[in-house]
């Protein structure tokens, strides 16, 4: 990788998978080397198990853009996979372009909507807290994910696409092909974990057929590439802005120091529009005539395609392969889907767990999604019902800077703001991650009946079961619970009794389960918690919450999370059911 220009950047537009032979027996064979896959290939490897990751290409490109933005709940994976750094340091345009989201006429034009962002000066005094968001395309993270698993000795093999699947008692038998040469081989797998995208072969193989709705038209993502425009939009224009004019729409978005992203359409499911259709758009988008090459047009539709089931037998399914939806997030979800999957995978390889924690993986992840696909998707027909209303009205051009064009900016910016509840939050899309249909989560007696309604637009920490368990510092230098917590089972102790702790920590000692017990003074966050012991799993949901032991003691509850007999009745009278440890 090199830099680009004078303010720096990486070139990653090729990610080179590497040439190598896949071995003839993991304990996970990872199909697909996308972010997804790559990420799930860190987790299970950092966890002890033996995985290979295979794909069928020998390459990914920048050309078909992909993912660019990452949620601060996507943030926490990176930073507990220990790659958050380097992904930082993989931008490929200057940091200093990120400005925030615009909502814009066009690069050159008017701002639609007041934006708000950080003052310089505006850590001075305070701690940053985890709640960051990052932008890089899925290319660089790939890089870094590359980079990671070379380190760690993990085999990635470009260039072996699965032929078949054939599953058995103790495993699945994967059957791929070199693709030049057409060299088959054999490999032996515990379980198979399909990351490989939308039209997934692996779900194919499985028979796992998907759910929700069709497109009725069809949008483009173009990649646009220009020479030096530094002179009409400054050496550090907005690198992320959404563009509302009579001719482009969506995302106008910075790649790299030279390339943009762009959205055109909608169109009719069978049109074609040509490059000069699709270079008028650029050009409106950016506002003023610039010389644009057409990198890519990728396609892309606003609907939702979830799959069945996330697990049949030994064989799952993440990312793209599980569920397809409107853009925005999806490959956040990806990364949520790898996080609760892998410690269930290695619990229950290295012998602790039951096969009903892996049956839990669909339980929740498939209910979530579901709940993000539905909301993006009546987001994206409002949006389009928005624009509709705003191009009725006509928009002005940007040189029009009479009183007239000046009200209608301001009545653009209303009916944009009108539409966005919240002022355009989504605190309950990032952080509301909450498992309300699960078989193994211990809730409180009446607590699935009292939850308030999820809500894509809010969010309040909620320290009771199946729900993300609230971050915060435990230590004054910077350090977070999460960092504390790391990939392990962790009990939070708030009271000065700790029986409950030992009698936990001999049970997790017996059965060899990795467990941290972690002590917190600070009021603040007893008051948070509100139980004296919170019992978090490694994926950062709160698996059980107590003041005393349920009858069957600390061996019910760790049978229960971690699916090792069938799921006890936590409601109703047996729930009342409670024994006060040495009464």
């Amino acid at each position: 990788m090199t830099d680009l220009s004078l303010t720096g950047g990486r070139d990653v537009r090729t990610v080179t998978f590497p040439v190598a032979v896949p071995p003839d027996e993991v304990d996970v064979l990872i199909v697909g080397a996308g972010p997804v896959g790559l990420s799930a290939a860190i987790e299970l490897s950092g966890r002890g198990l033996k995985v290979a990751v295979v794909d069928g290409a020998r390459s990914a490109t920048l050309a078909r853009a992909g993912a660019m933005g990452h949620s601060p709940r996507t943030v926490e994976h990176f930073r507990r996979w220990g790659v958050l750094q380097a992904i930082r340091d993989e931008w490929t345009f200057p940091p200093e372009w990120n400005h925030g989201i615009r909502l814009i006429t066009s690069l050159v034009g008017h701002e639609l909507v007041p934006n708000k962002r950080p003052a310089f000066g505006g850590w001075a005094g305070q701690r940053r807290n985890s709640e960051e968001a990052i932008r890089r395309p899925q290319s660089a993270l790939q890089q870094v994910f590359l980079r990671h698993l070379a380190r760690e000795g993990v085999s990635v093999s470009g260039g072996w696409r699965v032929d078949a699947l054939r599953e058995h008692a103790a495993g699945v038998e994967v059957d791929v092909l070199q693709v030049d040469s057409a060299e088959p081989r054999t490999i032996s797998a515990a379980y198979v974990l399909g990351a490989d995208g939308g039209s997934s072969t692996v779900r194919r193989l499985a028979g796992i057929d998907r759910d929700g709705e069709h497109a009725t038209e069809k949008m483009l993502r173009l990649i646009v590439r220009h020479g030096d425009i530094s002179d009409r939009v400054g050496p550090a224009p907005s690198g992320t802005n959404i563009v509302f004019n009579a001719k482009a729409s969506g995302f106008l978005a910075a790649v790299s120091h030279n390339e943009w992203r762009i959205y055109a359409g909608p169109y009719p499911l069978d049109y074609a529009p040509s490059e000069a259709e699709l270079k008028d758009v650029g050009q409106a988008a950016f506002g003023f005539d610039v010389d644009l090459e057409i990198v890519s047009a990728t396609t892309f539709y606003h609907a939702t395609r979830i799959a069945q089931t996330f697990r049949r037998g030994r064989v799952l399914l993440a990312g793209d392969a599980a569920h397809v939806r409107t853009p925005g997030g999806n490959l956040g979800e990806g990364f949520g889907d790898v996080a609760n999957l892998g410690w269930k995978l290695a619990a229950v390889l290295h012998g602790y767990a039951g096969e009903a924690l892996l049956d839990s993986y669909d339980q929740e992840r498939r209910r979530h999604n579901w709940r993000i696909a539905d909301t993006a998707l009546q987001r994206s027909r409002s949006g389009n019902q928005r624009l509709a209303e705003i191009r009725r009205g006509g928009i002005p051009d940007d040189a029009d800077l009479g009183p007239a064009a000046q009200q209608r900016r301001a009545e653009i910016g209303a009916i944009i703001g009108a539409g966005a509840p919240g002022g355009g939050a989504g605190g309950g899309i990032t952080f509301d991650e909450r498992y309300d249909a699960s078989s193994v989560i211990w809730y409180e007696p009446g607590q699935l009946e009292d939850e308030p309604a999820w809500s894509p637009h809010r969010y309040e920490d909620d320290p009771r079961p199946g729900h993300r368990a609230p971050d915060g510092y435990v230590d004054p230098y910077g350090g977070t619970l999460y960092d504390r917590i790391g990939g392990r089972l962790a009990l939070l102790v708030f009271g000065e009794d700790r029986a409950i702790e030992k009698a936990l920590v001999a049970e997790a000692a017996s059965r060899l389960v990795p467990l941290t017990v972690i002590h917190l003074t600070d009021p603040d966050a007893r008051r948070i918690y509100s139980a004296d012991n919170v019992l978090v799993r490694p994926d950062q949901h709160v698996a059980w919450a107590g003041d005393r032991l349920p009858v069957g003691g600390s061996a019910a509850i760790l049978d229960h999370i971690l699916g090792v007999s069938a799921a006890a009745e936590v409601t109703g009278a047996a729930a009342d059911e409670l024994v006060a440890i040495g009464s």
